[in-house]
């Protein structure tokens, strides 16, 4: 992971535009994990981003112009109790951007989080497993009843996802930094 994102970054040279995005820690209850697994997800969620970040923030500074987009989760806005590790990483990350935006953002560059909800992915099946297993039911039926409860009544499409993170891209977007953009489908039931 670690060590292959950041030789790929060096390989590749100067960046204008770095998308971070980990796969998320396993589900699970927090009386299970142990400081190794803690440790895993901070490095994968958290440390990994920020040290991607760091050799790549600089030039884009020289350059005068850059875009860094966190794919985070909606969990860090309203976090999933089977979801700790992930709900304690990428906030940690979240923190941390919120200052670094702020403090590159005289030199255009963005530095923005996506937070999405349930899209149709791989990812959203293998957490329903656990709890179709316990429920006595298929991930489809699950999938079924959970996309039901979404006000759209069904999971975003992972071009509806990219569409968004390629505006947070644009040079229309210049004026967008320190933001986490969530992507639900309006099921965050907040205003703020």
């Amino acid at each position: 992971g670690r060590k292959l994102a950041l030789d790929a970054v060096a390989r590749l040279g100067d960046l204008d535009i770095l998308v971070n995005n980990a796969g998320g820690p396993p589900p699970g209850n927090f009386r299970d994990w142990d400081r190794d697994a803690w440790l895993a997800a901070i490095d994968a969620n958290m440390l990994t981003p920020i040290e991607l970040i760091k050799s790549t923030v600089d030039g884009m500074i020289a350059r005068k112009w850059g875009r860094i987009i966190n794919i985070t989760s909606g969990a860090v806005k309203a976090p999933i109790d089977v979801l700790g590790l992930s709900n304690g990483a990428r906030s940690g990350l979240t923190g941390f951007v919120a200052g670094l935006a702020r403090e590159v953002a005289q030199h255009g560059v963005t530095v923005n989080n996506l937070l999405p909800g349930p899209f149709h992915t791989d990812r959203l099946f293998k957490t329903m497993e656990g709890g179709a297993k316990k429920a006595g039911l298929t991930v489809e039926e699950v999938a079924e009843r959970r996309a039901a409860q979404n006000p759209t009544r069904r999971f975003g499409e992972p071009a509806e996802f990219g569409a968004t993170c390629a505006f947070l891209c644009s040079r229309q977007a210049a004026y967008m930094t320190g933001q986490n953009i969530l992507l639900d489908g309006g099921a965050f039931p907040g205003t703020f």
